[in-house]
């Protein structure tokens, strides 16, 4: 069964983040705002990953000054859902 959900991001230029997760590997991950060519290549990366990975890959991910980032907020939502 495949779950979909959506995050609200906070301290990042993306909005929001979609997700599809099917038995806790990620499906679809899609960033509304924020650097598109960059947030879609990551998108792309992470499909077909254990959310675990992921969450172990960009967790605690920073961009530039802020104490957070796009990717870091992926890991984020995901972590919600383990």
């Amino acid at each position: 069964m495949i779950k979909k959900g959506t995050y609200t991001t906070r301290g990042v230029c993306s909005r929001k983040i979609d997700y599809e997760i099917e038995d806790g590997i990620v499906k679809n991950i899609e960033f509304t705002g924020g650097c598109n060519g960059n947030l879609s290549g990551i998108s792309r990366l992470v499909k077909g990953m254990p959310i675990e990975k992921v969450v172990e890959l960009l967790e605690g991910t920073t961009c530039g000054y802020k104490e957070t980032s796009c990717p870091d907020q992926l890991a984020q939502a995901l972590k919600q859902e383990l």
